[in-house]
């Protein structure tokens, strides 16, 4: 049966993304490959039991440099899971991350929308 294993989010610098994702975000750092001339091969993982992995994939010239932020015009393009979600709020928000809204409560568990260092909009959901 087929699954979803990685996702590629763009960025413009490498070591920016891995410091965000890893110290701001809570991630394991699971792969840093490089790859020749300026490319590397960069995942991180919430979880890295969970299966699902972020490819951080550095913008190669003008059409993805313009996609930085906003992959998905402006939707929520990420979903992160927590067992606490105020606990996790506060660990970001310790290091300059905020909610754009309060927490609701929706049928799937109660639900906000950050965005990370780029623009990104995430649903951090705790179910």
């Amino acid at each position: 049966m087929p699954r979803l294993g990685m996702v590629t989010i763009v960025v413009p610098d490498y070591d920016a993304a891995i410091r965000f994702y890893v110290e701001v975000m809570g991630f394991t750092l699971l792969e840093d490959t490089p790859l020749g001339e300026s490319k590397r091969w960069v995942v991180v993982a919430p979880d890295p039991e969970s299966g699902a992995t972020l490819l951080v994939a550095k913008a190669a010239g003008p059409a993805q440099e313009s996609s930085i932020g906003n992959q998905t015009g402006g939707r929520v393009a990420f979903f992160l899971y927590t067992d606490d979600l105020d606990a996790y709020l506060a660990r970001l928000a310790e290091r300059g991350v905020v909610a754009e809204a309060p927490v609701r409560t929706e049928d799937y568990g109660r639900v906000t929308v950050i965005r990370d260092l780029y623009g990104n909009r995430w649903d951090v959901i705790e179910r």
